[in-house]
């Protein structure tokens, strides 16, 4: 016997149509990189959107093809995004910030048939050009090209029609170790992640949300937000330059609601309110996500009457895979507690399954007990099964579990504690040390302004670690003052056998810490009780 229920493809375009439909006064600004501004709507998007697929289909661009763009975030950006997938094809969004080796590789595994670019990449465009074998068709979003390529259409065609399941966006991981992978995003995944996003614990928008977007658009497909946005008719306040007086000055004229970025966004931006007196009074919702959120960070977030929804995902993970959800009895819960709640990586949405494995033994699952660490793994219907033009699965056996490279511990209400990645735990004699919660612990400190933990081999112990630190502009500290502080912070035997300063910690192109380039800087590092 079969349901009675309408069969309606989960295609993405049908968000767009609902965001113009629904929402189509709604207004969303661009303050692009030169600091002039521009304005539309969802109804001018969804009609800008439609000229794209008329004019990619005189290009010859339809269904599979591989639509590419090399841009921050700004209103043609988000254009694009519903215009190659509206002609059939799949978006794939480049992070100009890679170094050549990898735009290279990532480009012509891709096929990239047509590239979008920003003006400020230019000198990118043109290094690359002899080295991009596929692209056919260059296009620049903000001098005037990209306005007049779709002008030329008048936007009275029909959005290319297909199966929930075929691809329509390619999205790259880091490639820390190795050429990047690409992640093939279907429709169906990219509807389901879209529609659970909007949870009150995930990105809790409405049509009365205003948000601005720090996590740039080229980054893990902007975290769902450009999808999930159109779905709730939220106002995107779109910034080309992440400049901190900038953005706080955005914040506060158009009154935004929400934000979501990085915890160095917030670094910056709490440097630029320390210096001049800001504040952001409309901020009601922030989402953390990119890597582990410093304690002080939430602390002065929630002081400030900001719900923090620190993520967890990936890449591979379309990339929401838990947020920061407020437990049942959050209301009655001490506030140094419901900061420890939200210190950690949350709990999983309905869609998402986690599990830990042993990390000496991956066919033992350990006990959600809050203590017990191991490789984590998660499954769901917007989980990677396969990399793009890999010739097996990433999921590995019947059950479909993704072991995502991090260590974790998983309490028993299912609340997930980050404790490292699985390449970065420190094992000093038969016990694991986490570098994350020894960085987090040490940036604490007034006087740093990073830090990375790396392990250096030791005759007895294996591993022994040495914390990395860049000091903040005219501040000081020794060595021992920083042993001194994280002795009040972790484990006696966490700490670290030296405290070396450095200018600068390696960075990979999406700015996380390079613990590949540290250990190779610090390969032939001795201590001194080795």
């Amino acid at each position: 016997m079969l349901g009675a229920m309408q069969d309606w493809d989960l295609r993405v375009t049908r968000i767009i149509d609902h965001a113009a439909r629904e929402h189509g006064a709604r207004e969303l600004l661009t303050r692009w990189a030169d600091g002039s501004e521009t304005r539309t709507t969802w109804a001018g998007i969804r009609r800008d959107a439609l000229k794209m697929t008329q004019a990619l289909r005189k290009l010859g661009v339809g269904k599979g093809d591989r639509i590419a763009t090399l841009a921050m975030n700004h209103h043609h950006h988000l254009i694009s995004w519903y215009g190659a997938v509206g002609v059939g094809g799949v978006l794939h969004t480049i992070n100009p910030r890679l170094f050549d080796d990898q735009l290279e590789y990532i480009a012509n595994h891709a096929e990239d048939q047509v590239l979008l670019y920003d003006s400020m990449w230019a000198g990118v465009v043109e290094r690359m050009k002899s080295k991009w074998t596929t692209i056919r068709h260059y296009i620049c979003f903000d001098n005037g090209e990209f306005e007049a390529w779709i002008g030329a259409e008048d936007g009275q065609t029909e959005w290319a029609t297909g199966d929930e399941r075929d691809p329509c966006m390619l999205c790259y991981t880091s490639g820390t170790t190795g050429n990047p992978k690409g992640v093939l995003y279907q429709h169906r995944s990219t509807m389901l992640h879209a529609i659970t996003s909007l949870q009150p614990a995930i990105f809790d928008f409405d049509a009365r949300s205003v948000m601005l977007p720090v996590v740039p658009m080229f980054h893990a497909a902007s975290w769902g937000l450009p999808w999930g946005g159109a779905a709730a008719g939220v106002k995107f306040v779109f910034s080309a330059v992440n400049d901190p007086a900038v953005l706080c000055e955005l914040m506060n004229r158009e009154k935004v609601t929400h934000t979501a970025g990085v915890p160095t966004v917030w670094l910056g931006m709490f440097g630029h309110m320390d210096a001049t007196g800001a504040e952001i009074p409309s901020l009601r919702h922030a989402i953390i996500g990119g890597s582990a959120a410093p304690r002080f960070m939430i602390e002065r977030l929630m002081k400030a009457g900001v719900n923090i929804a620190h993520a967890w995902g990936m890449t591979e993970t379309s990339p929401i895979g838990t947020t920061g959800a407020k437990t049942w009895d959050w209301d009655d819960l001490p506030f140094d507690d419901q900061v420890s709640i939200k210190q950690m990586q949350g709990r999983v949405p309905f869609g998402v399954e986690l599990r830990c494995v042993s990390l000496d033994d991956p066919d033992v699952e350990l006990p959600r007990d809050g203590k017990t660490s191991g490789a984590l793994q998660v499954r769901g219907p917007w989980v990677i099964q396969r990399y793009f033009k890999a010739d097996k699965d990433a999921a590995i056996g019947p059950d479909q579990w993704f072991d995502t490279g991090d260590v974790a511990v998983i309490h028993p209400d299912g609340t997930l504690q980050l404790t490292d990645r699985t390449k970065d735990v420190i094992k000093s004699g038969g016990e694991w040390i986490s570098s994350v919660e020894l960085e987090n612990a040490a940036v604490a400190h007034p006087a740093v302004a990073e830090a990375a933990a790396i392990g250096i081999a030791h005759p007895k112990w294996d591993e022994r670690p040495i914390l990395v630190v860049v000091k903040k502009p005219g501040a000081e500290a020794s060595a021992d003052e920083i042993r001194d502080f994280l002795g009040t912070k972790v484990a006696k035997w966490w700490l670290p056998d030296a405290v070396e300063f450095v200018d600068e910690i390696p960075h990979t192109g999406t700015g996380k810490i390079s613990k590949k380039d540290l250990r190779d800087q610090f390969r032939d590092y001795k201590l001194a009780d080795a």
